[in-house]
């Protein structure tokens, strides 16, 4: 490394700097430049890497490829060397980063507002990082700031300490009842309250080996639709921070990695105000909101998407045992509009939000299929997993 580079390694952790972001639908987007083109990211600290790009951005050509891990599979992309790259207005310097490049044309579809992609947690390894929900800032602190100095109230404020994975991993862990740990990254890229897989919850005795779920669905992954259930959870402690009840996402295939068991996302994380210093492997959250849940609400079982060849909001799964089965709403169907409101043009998010309500109350669905008009009203019900 150069003495130039050095030095501004050196000074760049030396200093308190401000990156406003904006929250769409259930993420944070922050604005950045890559090789001189400016991009809107979602950031996700799941993501150990730089950025995810879509490959209409043209950055630079392609100069490798790199594998990528979700919760469940392994997928390769194409690699562009990054040469200048700055989060907001802050330079960021530092030798060897790559930009991957897909096609990410659902990005803005699923946020609700612009998005070019996925800014990851490996440019923030250097620096003392506060992601700030309260007034939407990402603050770079300088590296002499200890969070392992600062004493919790527990009430408030509260320590954890990230396990030893390596400098772009934040596992932590997660207490269930009866005193056992699941160990559960920080994932602001997971936009719903927290997902784990079924066999983890088999580990630590939370489901019983080899039960069937009710109110089976499919959640989408970067590498494919998996099999998923919800299950309501009671008196666990995330990252030491006490939680009397919440609903977990849980995915019906083992994880990817051995030694992870899910990740704690945006439904949880955005009540906090988070410092992560990496250099002391501490994380401080700051609960400003006096909350650690909102309850889900009540749902039809339906999971629809945008299907861009007809130009319609296609119904993809239908959950056993919920009001849009038992409506015989079917897979394959076209969902038109929900309460009125037309659907073709909206992300599968907004769909999602509209489709959700207050347990008990009524939704109106009109669908077609093979050209046949179908009006049906249904009554929302809470389709989660009950554990005796």
């Amino acid at each position: 490394m150069s003495a130039l580079v050095f030095a501004l390694l050196v000074a760049s952790t030396q200093e308190v700097k401000e990156v406003p972001f904006r929250i769409g639908d259930d993420a944070i987007i922050v604005d950045v430049t890559v090789n001189g083109r400016k991009a809107s990211l979602m950031y996700d600290t799941g993501f150990s890497g730089t950025v995810i790009l879509g490959d209409s951005l043209d950055i630079g050509k392609p100069t490798g490829v790199q594998n990528l891990t979700d919760f469940v599979g392994t997928f390769q992309a194409k690699t562009v060397d990054i040469k200048t790259f700055k989060i907001g207005e802050r330079t960021i310097v530092m030798p060897g980063l790559t930009a991957i490049q897909q096609p990410t044309d659902h990005f803005s579809l699923s946020y609700g507002t612009h998005c070019d992609g996925i800014l990851g947690f490996e440019p923030f390894g250097k620096s003392v990082l506060e992601i700030n929900f309260e007034k939407q800032k990402l603050i770079f602190h300088p590296n002499s700031v200890d969070v392992s100095k600062r004493v919790p109230d527990g009430v408030k404020t509260f320590s954890a300490k990230l396990y030893p994975k390596g400098i772009n991993s934040l596992e932590l862990g997660v207490e269930v009842a009866g005193g056992e740990k699941l160990h559960m990254s920080l994932d602001t890229g997971n936009s719903g309250y927290a997902v784990t897989h079924k066999d983890a919850l088999e580990r630590v005795k939370i489901w019983p080996e080899g039960k069937k779920a009710n109110f089976m669905t499919q959640s989408v992954v970067a590498s494919g639709p998996v099999d998923s259930f919800h299950i309501a959870m009671k008196d666990i402690k995330i990252y030491g921070i006490p939680v009397q009840e919440c609903v977990f996402g849980v995915l019906d295939l083992p994880a990817s990695q051995a030694d992870h068991d899910g990740t704690i996302g945006f439904g949880f994380l955005k009540n906090f105000n988070i410092t992560i210093d990496m250099f002391r492997r501490r994380v401080w959250f700051e609960n400003f909101t006096g909350k650690v849940y909102e309850e889900e609400p009540a749902e039809v079982g339906i999971l629809a998407f945008n299907d861009p060849r007809i130009k319609r909001m296609r119904v993809f799964a239908v959950m056993p045992g919920s009001p849009a089965e038992a409506a015989g709403i079917k897979r394959g169907d076209d969902l038109l509009s929900v309460n009125g409101e037309e659907v073709a043009k909206l992300g599968f998010r907004r769909v999602s939000t509209l489709l959700h309500g207050p347990l008990g109350s009524k939704v109106k669905l009109d669908l077609s299929r093979a050209g046949q008009l179908m009006r049906i009203e249904l009554e929302r019900a809470r389709l989660v997993n009950e554990i005796k």
